[in-house]
């Protein structure tokens, strides 16, 4: 029975998956995610090719962007605040596996992100980590631990480089369709 509950929500992951790929207006797309207790607030763009691992668990606030490619990991909580832009193919990660556990346990925790952060291309962020206001996370880094307000970081692991300006007003709306 576990076997075939398990093969349940790996289909209804799946459509969801496929079938959003194919709602080309953003309204239609976040109204369809929200069936699927995925809350995206109003303005924000989750593009077509965003991968989820799971349904619900994930609250996207206002004019907030997922580009193309990110892969998200909502087996457990991601939160992602206002005006965040999530560029293309970032992972987001809260489940793995304890490594020293004799059955290779599932562990994970949660992820946070918070307003007006900007996460480029190809980061992978890992379970548990906080990034905070302002944060930003540069191309291609591996954020294993918290980023704090309006830090800038980067590299394998990701380490501080500097501050970022804290007068940020911007609203990001990046509703383009096939955009890359």
């Amino acid at each position: 029975m576990k076997k075939i509950k398990l093969q349940l929500l790996f289909f209804v992951v799946q459509f969801i998956n496929t079938t959003s790929r194919f709602l080309i207006s953003f309204r239609l797309r976040r109204a369809f995610l929200g069936l699927f207790g995925i809350k995206v607030g109003r303005l924000s763009a989750v593009h077509a090719k965003v991968k989820f691992f799971h349904f619900g668990n994930l609250r996207i606030g206002k004019n907030s962007t997922i580009n193309n490619g990110c892969y998200i990991d909502n087996r457990r909580s991601v939160v992602i605040g206002d005006n965040v832009n999530i560029s293309h193919d970032t992972k987001i990660y809260t489940l793995g596996h304890d490594i020293n556990s004799p059955d290779f346990k599932a562990v994970g925790k949660g992820v946070t992100i918070n307003n007006y952060a900007c996460i480029f291309s190809n980061a992978i962020i890992c379970p548990g980590v906080n990034i905070g206001k302002g944060a930003v996370i540069y191309p291609g880094s591996v954020v294993v631990k918290d980023v704090g307000d309006f830090e800038v970081v980067g590299g394998n692991p990701a380490k501080f480089i500097k501050f970022r300006s804290r007068d940020l007003t911007y609203k990001i709306n990046y509703n383009y369709w096939f955009a890359i």
